[in-house]
């Protein structure tokens, strides 16, 4: 599996962002009152979307509507992680750095493709901000909002093709909103329950030449366990 090389303005507004990032996290450090890490899997399920694709050689199509099977427990699951801090002057208001690995395949295939899946993950990742109300009672509701990178494993091939796309390639704009309910268990540990809502854009690059275009909804159904770090 081959790993696709950024282009240098993309690996130079991710040294930017990284960069800034660590300035804000450094600066603003001892404002945060709590930090959690979060993992959780579940279930995805995508609507049908329109694909236009073209091989160097080879077929091309326009606006072929595509059905999704969201494969939520085929190796590897639906899984991810969030890692979240909660400000001490504003508890209620948080941030959170967050991977979710989703996967989709087209059923059925379209005519004269063999493989159209991105079942190695239609993978988002996302910074987000995050708004919560505590309860006495140990439940806490809250909801958020993120934008990010779509980064799918792309995986394509013809029919009369010998020539395979598989690789990971960063896509386009990823954006996400959610709501969930945590409720703490002990001290440091809580479950919750949440529905989040993804957006991934996948205009994607074949092996020997051609593209691939189309957006991904990502209706996702998310259980999981978070620990408080601090």
């Amino acid at each position: 599996m081959k790993l696709v090389k950024l282009n240098a303005p993309l690996t130079k507004f991710l040294a930017i962002a990284v960069v800034a990032s660590g300035t804000t996290f450094a600066t603003t450090q001892a404002s945060f009152a709590e930090a959690t890490i979060s993992v959780f899997g579940g279930a995805n399920f995508s609507p049908h979307s329109d694909i236009d694709f073209s091989v160097d050689g080879g077929n091309s199509g326009s606006d072929i509507a595509i059905d999704w099977d969201g494969e939520s427990f085929e190796a590897p699951p639906y899984y991810g992680v969030r890692a979240t801090y909660w400000f001490e002057t504003m508890p209620e208001f948080g941030v959170a750095l967050e991977f979710t690995h989703a996967k989709v395949a087209a059923d059925p295939l379209p005519a004269g493709i063999s493989t159209l899946e991105f079942t190695d993950g239609i993978n988002f990742l996302t910074l987000n901000g995050l708004y919560r109300k505590e309860f006495d009672n140990g439940l806490t509701p809250y909801g958020g909002l993120g934008i990010g990178l779509s980064i799918p494993n792309v995986e394509f091939e013809e029919a009369s093709s010998p020539v395979e796309t598989d690789e990971y390639q960063v896509t386009g704009v990823a954006l996400q909103g959610f709501v969930g309910l945590d409720y703490s268990i002990t001290e440091r540990w809580s479950v919750f329950g949440e529905y989040k809502f993804s957006y991934g854009q996948v205009d994607a690059d074949l092996e020997g030449g051609g593209s691939l275009d189309t957006d991904i909804i990502s209706n996702q159904f998310i259980f999981g366990v978070t620990f408080k770090v601090f």
